[in-house]
C-alpha cells in the first residue's frame, strides 16, 4: 500500500470513529435525577464564581494564618454544636441508641472538652454520626425528588432543599440571638469548612471530568450512602442507562461510595454541609 493511501485510510478511520463517538454521546439519555439541568448548571456556575471571588480566598487566608491545632478545635466546636440535632433525627428515624450516644457526646464534650473544643467523646468510644431532617424524611418514605442546586447552599435534592430551614434552625451554631455573635460564628464555620476542602481542589481541576456532572453524581451517591447508613442498594445499568440485573455497577457508583468511605462521611461544602453557604469543589 502506498504511503498516500495509508494516510488517507487513517484519516478516514479517524473521521468514522469520531462520528461514532458523537452519535453515541448524542443518543445518551439525560440523567433522570437531573431534569432541571439547565437551571442547575447556571446556579452551579454562579456558586463557583462566588467561591472563587470570596469564599475560597477567605478560606486560604484562614488556613494560612490559623495553626492546625486551632483548626482542629474549631472543627470540634462546630461538630459538637450539631450533635443535639443529629441525636433528635436519629431518634425520629427509630434509632434510640444512636440518639442517646449523640446526646451523650454533646454533654461529654461540652463539659469535659471545653465547650467542644476537644473531642473527648470519641476517645470514650461515642461515635460521631451525621443525620439531618432530610435523611429522616427519607427513612419515613418521602422521595428525594429532582437534583436541585441552591444559590449559596449548593447541591441538594428537592426534599432536602424544602427542609433546609428546619435543619438550619436545629443547628445550635445558627441560633444565637446576638446578631454579631451569630454572624461571626457563621463566617468562621464557613471559612473552616471550606479550608478543609482546599486539598481536593487541584485533583478535581486536573481531572478530565465535567465538574458539574462529577459534583452532582458524587453528591447524590454520597447522600444515598448516608441515608442507608453505609449500605445503599446497588444499582446496575446497561450502556443505555437501563437498570439490568447481573451487569457491572456504574463506575460513578463505585467511585463515590469508595470516596465516601475514605472521607468517613465528610461532605463537600457544596454538597453537604447543610449550614454552609454554597460553593462548589474547586
Amino acid at each position: 500500500m502506498s504511503p498516500r493511501k495509508s494516510i488517507l485510510l487513517r484519516r478516514i478511520a479517524v473521521v468514522v470513529c469520531g462520528a461514532i463517538l458523537v452519535g453515541g454521546c448524542a443518543s445518551t439519555p439525560r440523567n433522570p435525577d437531573d431534569p432541571l439541568e439547565g437551571y442547575n448548571r447556571a446556579m452551579f456556575a454562579f456558586n463557583e464564581n462566588l467561591d472563587k471571588v470570596l469564599v475560597k480566598p477567605v478560606a486560604q487566608v484562614y488556613d494560612a494564618v490559623t495553626p492546625k491545632p486551632v483548626q482542629t478545635g474549631v472543627g470540634n466546636f462546630f461538630s459538637n454544636l450539631a450533635d443535639p440535632w443529629i441525636g433528635l433525627n436519629n431518634l425520629l428515624q427509630g434509632k434510640p441508641a444512636e440518639a442517646l450516644s449523640d446526646w451523650m457526646r454533646f454533654m461529654v464534650n461540652s463539659v469535659f472538652g471545653i465547650f467542644g473544643l476537644l473531642d473527648i467523646a470519641s476517645e470514650a468510644k461515642l461515635p460521631k454520626h451525621d443525620e439531618d431532617f432530610g435523611q429522616t424524611l427519607a427513612v419515613w418514605g418521602v422521595g428525594e425528588g429532582a437534583y436541585f442546586v441552591l444559590p449559596f447552599f449548593g447541591p441538594r435534592t428537592v426534599r432536602d432543599a424544602a427542609v433546609l430551614p428546619l435543619d438550619l434552625a436545629g443547628d445550635e451554631g445558627w441560633r444565637p440571638t446576638h446578631v454579631p455573635t451569630r454572624n461571626s460564628l457563621r463566617a468562621l464555620d464557613i471559612a473552616h469548612t471550606r479550608a478543609t476542602l482546599l486539598g481536593a481542589d487541584r485533583a478535581l481541576e486536573e481531572s478530565t471530568f465535567d465538574k458539574y456532572i462529577y459534583v452532582r453524581d458524587f453528591y447524590l451517591q454520597q447522600r444515598r450512602y448516608k441515608i442507608h447508613d453505609g449500605n445503599p442498594p446497588v444499582e446496575y445499568e446497561d450502556f443505555n442507562g437501563a437498570v439490568l440485573p447481573g451487569q457491572a455497577p456504574r463506575w460513578a457508583d463505585v467511585a463515590a461510595v469508595a470516596a465516601v468511605a475514605r472521607l468517613e462521611l465528610v461532605e463537600p461544602v457544596v454538597a453537604a454541609v447543610h449550614k454552609s453557604p454554597g460553593f462548589e469543589y474547586e
